[in-house]
């Protein structure tokens, strides 16, 4: 199997004009819930409300889902695959496993692959997986990754970081926004996931949970996680919504890049606004202080691994791991 990096998601990655790169090879999936909502919004009031008959023909590009990724490639002059992935809070590692597989296939050697969302946090953050939820509040932001194959990026003297091995994605094919109450989809997605990434249960010991402060779904994902991780006295399980919010479609990216900065520091952000976890929460959850947690143990190289689930049934999950040379 090759293998494919993760590398730098700061500015550096993207002076792609002083890089040689094959831009015929290079691709950009930029993944969205929904398109402009600001700039529909506006058109349909200028409409309705105040009566003209024409709208601004920026309506339709900026309206659309796929025209970030296609803006992102105007700029930079990647001329490789190029589409935009709507699957709700599931975008953004659809986006990263349909960029690896573009690579593994032959038919990239570099992928930009991200998901925004912008929206205002007005009050307190959710809680982690306890007694007292009240629901998600909205967050803002966006998680880009630059994923390539190992020879390109050693090729281009490139700084990798960690390195993807692999993901799933699939539906729960159950409920417009509830999850499976066998947690099968959850289950046997995580477990696609390890098969796709050559890893067995035993070798993950980090994961990045979806937890959304929402009853129905953060049992649902800790059921379904006890029945792939049989042991879980191992595993560290905290939760990146409880200190930015949800971002929807973009919250896959901001965790995967929590995910990897967790291999990189040997440190765990905490799950905040957690104090009374339900007794089926029987694993650490990193509650509201911030722990070391080494990924790489001597000479056992765990996995780490990150949820994302999203309204329609869509999951989807991906792993992370130590880049050895």
């Amino acid at each position: 199997m090759m293998m494919f990096l993760l590398l730098r998601s700061n500015a550096e990655c993207f002076r792609i004009h002083d890089v040689q790169i094959d831009k015929i090879r290079g691709g950009v999936l930029v993944g969205t819930g929904m398109g402009g909502l600001q700039v529909f919004s506006d058109g349909v009031q200028a409409l309705i409300e105040k009566g003209h008959r024409k709208i601004t023909p920026f309506f339709i590009p900026y309206a659309i889902t796929n025209m970030a990724s296609a803006l992102l490639a105007i700029d930079l002059g990647l001329m490789g695959p190029n589409y935009s992935i709507s699957t709700a809070c599931a975008t953004s590692n659809y986006c990263f496993y349909a960029a690896a597989n573009h690579i593994r296939r032959g038919e990239a050697d570099l992928m930009i692959a991200e998901r925004c969302r912008r929206e205002t946090t007005t009050r307190k953050l959710l809680r982690g997986p306890g007694t007292e939820r009240d629901g998600f509040v909205m967050g803002e932001g966006a998680g880009v990754l630059v994923m390539e194959s190992l020879d390109h990026a050693m090729k281009r003297g490139a700084p990798i970081i960690a390195e993807y091995l692999g993901g799933a994605v699939n539906c729960d094919a159950y409920h417009m926004t509830d999850p499976r109450a066998d947690g099968l989809g959850v289950s046997s997605c995580i477990q696609k996931a390890l098969e796709d990434s050559g890893v067995s249960p035993e070798e993950v010991n980090y994961i990045n949970a979806h937890a959304t402060s929402t009853i129905v779904g953060d049992l649902a994902e800790l059921n379904a996680i006890k029945k792939v991780f049989k042991n879980t006295s191992g595993i560290k399980i905290n939760a990146t919504k409880s200190m930015i919010g949800h971002c929807l479609g973009a919250a896959g990216g901001l965790e995967a890049i929590a995910t990897v900065k967790a291999i990189t520091t040997g440190w765990l952000h905490p799950t905040i606004n957690q104090f009374n976890k339900e007794p089926s929460v029987d694993f650490d959850t990193v509650a509201n202080e911030k722990q070391q947690h080494d990924i790489n143990v001597g000479k056992i190289l765990y996995t780490t691994i990150s949820n994302s689930f999203g309204f329609g049934g869509h999951n989807s999950v991906v792993a992370f791991s130590v880049f050895k040379p």
